[in-house]
C-alpha cells in the first residue's frame, strides 16, 4: 500500500468514527463508555408489539430472521437510522444497516435481555455510584421504547420531522444531545438510553449471525476475525493465515 493509500484510508476511518470519538468512545473497542406508549404504539407495558412484516429478503437478510420479535415498524425504522449513525458504512466495510444491527437489537429485547430476567430491578431505589451501573427499575424494553419515542419528539420539536427523515448531520446532532444527557427523558436518562443503544449497536455488529446481526460475518471480515473455527492444527505452525470465519452454525453443516 502506498503512502497516499495509508493517508486516504486513515482520513476515510476518521471520518466514519468522527461520531464515535465525539461520545468518547474509542476505535475499534467492544466497551464503551417522554412516557410510555403513545407515538410508538407501545401500550406501556413490557409486553412485546405484534410482529410486523418487513421487507423482502436481499443478499444481506438471506439466512437471517428478518421477522420483528419486539419493535414496532416505527421503533425499527428509528433504531434502524440511529445504529447506522453509530455505525457507519465506508470504505472499510459495511454499516449497520447491511449488518441487520436492527433485527440484532430487536431480537434481544424481545428475550430475558429485553426483560430483564437475570436482573434484579425491585426496590428499594436509590442513587447509585458511576462504577454501580443502572440502578433504576425499567427493564430494557422499557428504556427503548422511552428513548426511541424521546428521539423521534425530538426530532420533531427541533427539526420538525421524523428522525429517520433527517439528514446525517441532523442525526449526529440528536443523538450527541442523547449521549450528552441533555434531553429530558421520563423515567430514565438520555444518557443511560444512549448508552444502551450503542452498546447493543456494537454487539449487533460483532456479535455471531446467530443472534440476527453481523449479517455475512461482515463485522469479523472487517477485523479479520475468524469466527469459531473447530481447529487450528494445521495451520498452527504458519507465520500468519487469513481464515475465512465460520458462525456457530457452520458447526452443525455436514
Amino acid at each position: 500500500m502506498s503512502t497516499n493509500d495509508e493517508k486516504q484510508l486513515k482520513t476515510t476511518d476518521s471520518s466514519r468514527r468522527k461520531f464515535l470519538k465525539n461520545s468518547g468512545m474509542a476505535v475499534g473497542g467492544i466497551a464503551v463508555g417522554g412516557a410510555l406508549g403513545g407515538l410508538l404504539g407501545m401500550n406501556g407495558t413490557s409486553e412485546p408489539a405484534e410482529p410486523a412484516s418487513t421487507s423482502p429478503a436481499n443478499s444481506h437478510t438471506e439466512n437471517h430472521n428478518v421477522a420483528l420479535m419486539y419493535f414496532t415498524p416505527e421503533q425499527f425504522s428509528i433504531t434502524d437510522a440511529a445504529t447506522e449513525r453509530i455505525f457507519p458504512e465506508d470504505d472499510n466495510g459495511p454499516g449497520a444497516k447491511e449488518l441487520l444491527v436492527a433485527y440484532y437489537i430487536d431480537h434481544q429485547l424481545a428475550g430475558g435481555w429485553g426483560t430483564g430476567a437475570t436482573e434484579y430491578t425491585s426496590g428499594p431505589f436509590f442513587p447509585g455510584e458511576p462504577t454501580q451501573g443502572y440502578q433504576g427499575r425499567l427493564n430494557r424494553q422499557q428504556i427503548f421504547t422511552i428513548g426511541l419515542k424521546g428521539i423521534q419528539d425530538y426530532s420533531q420539536k427541533t427539526y420538525q420531522k421524523n428522525f429517520p427523515e433527517l439528514t446525517e448531520e441532523e442525526q449526529d446532532a440528536v443523538l450527541t444531545e442523547f449521549d450528552e444527557g441533555n434531553v429530558q427523558l421520563s423515567g430514565t436518562t438520555s444518557s443511560h438510553f444512549f448508552s444502551e443503544l450503542r452498546t447493543a449497536t456494537l454487539e449487533g455488529a460483532y456479535a455471531d449471525p446467530l443472534y440476527g446481526g453481523n449479517a455475512r460475518m461482515a463485522g469479523w471480515e472487517m477485523k479479520d476475525f475468524p469466527g469459531h473455527q473447530m481447529s487450528y492444527l494445521d495451520i498452527i505452525e504458519e507465520e500468519f493465515t487469513e481464515i475465512k470465519p465460520k458462525a456457530l452454525n457452520s458447526q452443525h453443516n455436514h
